[in-house]
């Protein structure tokens, strides 16, 4: 009797032993499961009855100064597969390398993935490929993509990524405005049923994307691309550009390029073609500089319009020990004329009375500096500071050399002597949260400066090298400029830049 007893209280021994372990194997687990892997089950009941959705807002469209559009929106399509679903891979393979080879290389190494594209932006004929091909595996996707009906302006509005992301341009410049920013919403759903929500929240607020409209006459553009590509090829040029701008509120009117480029075939895009010109290439630009050379002089009180300068008769002399050649000789003339006419003797002479004060006033009107427009690619240009100049510097800065401008730089130049004195600020958009805001409105220039400088460039158009430039019924004023070009870092005599600078008025002037 005692044994069976003994033997009873070992196995309640060992049943209570027993029983003590399960609830410290379950008190253990729930420890695990609710502390240490509590994020992993928060987690995965988040992924269970949570669903977060982003949407983005369509593209915003590029519109010209009158409202025209010149970037809109279009659907394209892409092609693509998924790879791991895929049991069958002979008929792709044999598609792919027929008709989309390098699409056949790639997914050679890419069996392995979830995703792959065989090609976006589809063009019609590759998507009858496809769709006469009818293989299964092969998909279409909608996307969303940009068409711009002016060719034209590709150099301004630039392109966006296959993406829909701008990387040139103005769709680069104003990409976060265009584009806007994703709205994310969590979404409650029944864990079992993916087709029931219970409630949707808010939690990031995305901003909707906002149209741009530009400065820019798109027919007005069109007319000046038209004209720059008839000049190439009248003078067998390599490129040529031109910028109309309004000297007084320094909105952009026209800003083309010759060269340009098909922002809806951009396949097989040459990168020359895709530069904006105007802003983006610094030259030498020759003797238009003169007419700011000769805004020093006048500023400075070194010389008048009406004095007469000893240009020598001839087409080349030395002037303190350096030469100076001209093209065509000139005796005694008066100032006005020594710019009018362009002769370099004269200007050199006149230059040497301002000497390095030359520099300050080139920058003082902009050169070597940005102009404040921030458009991508926008070059600075170069003025040759006095610490790096030689015996032959001031002689060189005179008429252009030394010193490298955008046309950008040279109108925005030109603006101040038409507007009074003020140094605009370029603008390529009307709405004003672009804008910038205008320099100081303290002139830089008195008014028998400006006075004289326009008596000169009318002088100059009426009388002298820049009388194709007439019209009648309107004052034209301006200035012609040819330089040489370097070449492997010589200049090239047989290479030349022309350049012409000026500002017309309406029923201003009578011939």
């Amino acid at each position: 009797m005692k044994q069976l007893h003994s033997f009873e209280h070992i196995r309640s021994f060992f049943i209570f032993l027993i029983l003590v372990c399960l609830y410290g194997i379950i008190v253990a687990n729930l420890y695990i499961i609710q502390v240490q892997q509590q994020s992993f089950f928060s987690n995965l009941g988040q992924k269970q009855y949570n669903i977060s959705t982003t949407t983005l807002p369509e593209r915003a469209l590029i519109f010209d100064r009158n409202g025209t559009p010149v970037a809109l929106n279009k659907d394209s399509f892409a092609a693509f597969i998924l790879p791991k679903q895929i049991t069958d891979r002979a008929p792709i393979e044999k598609f792919l390398t027929q008709h989309f080879p390098a699409a056949a290389q790639r997914l050679a190494t890419s069996w392995d993935k979830n995703f792959f594209f065989i090609s976006r932006k589809l063009n019609s004929e590759q998507e009858t490929l496809i769709t006469q091909a009818n293989i299964s595996d092969i998909h279409i996707l909608q996307e969303p993509s940009r068409f711009y009906p002016y060719a034209c302006m590709s150099t301004i509005l630039g392109i966006t990524d296959i993406d829909n992301h701008g990387i040139m341009g103005i769709e680069q410049q104003y990409d976060e405005v265009l584009q806007g920013t994703a709205t994310t919403h969590i979404l409650k759903k029944d864990a079992r049923s993916n087709r029931f929500y219970f409630e949707k929240e808010l939690t990031v607020q995305g901003a909707a994307s906002q149209s741009v409209q530009l400065t820019i006459d798109a027919d007005l553009q069109y007319k000046i691309t038209s004209i720059l590509e008839q000049a190439v090829e009248q003078f067998q040029a390599k490129e040529a550009a031109a910028i109309i701008i309004d000297p007084v509120t320094g909105e952009i009117s026209a800003m083309a390029s010759f060269p340009y480029f098909d922002p809806n075939n951009t396949e097989q895009l040459v990168m020359e073609s895709t530069k904006n010109r105007p802003t983006s290439q610094a030259f030498e630009s020759g003797s238009v500089l003169k007419i700011f050379c000769a805004l020093a002089a006048l500023e400075e009180h070194v010389v008048t319009l009406d004095e007469m300068i000893n240009c020598e008769n001839t087409k080349e002399t030395k002037i303190e020990g350096i030469r100076v050649r001209t093209v065509a000789p000139h005796g005694n003339i008066s100032y006005l004329e020594v710019i009018q006419n362009s002769n370099n003797i004269g200007t050199v002479k006149v230059a040497k009375r301002i000497n390095k004060k030359l520099y300050d006033y080139y920058k003082l009107l902009g050169f070597g500096s940005t102009t404040g427009l921030n458009f991508p690619g926008e070059q600075k240009g170069y003025v040759n500071p006095p610490a790096n100049w030689s015996a032959y510097s001031i002689v060189s800065l005179s008429f252009g050399y030394e010193i490298s401008t955008t046309l950008l730089q040279l109108a925005r130049g030109l603006s101040l002597i038409y507007n009074g004195g003020h140094l605009i600020v370029p603008k390529l958009t009307i709405d004003k949260q672009f804008d910038s805001k205008t320099v100081g409105s303290e002139p830089l220039i008195c008014e028998q400066t400006r006075r004289d400088l326009d008596a000169i460039l009318l002088g100059a158009v009426e009388h002298s090298s820049g009388k194709r430039a007439r019209i009648t019924g309107y004052k034209v004023t301006g200035k012609t400029g040819t330089a040489n070009i370097l070449d492997h870092g010589k200049y090239n005599e047989d290479k030349h830049l022309n350049t012409f600078i000026g500002y017309i008025e309406k029923g201003c002037y009578k011939k």
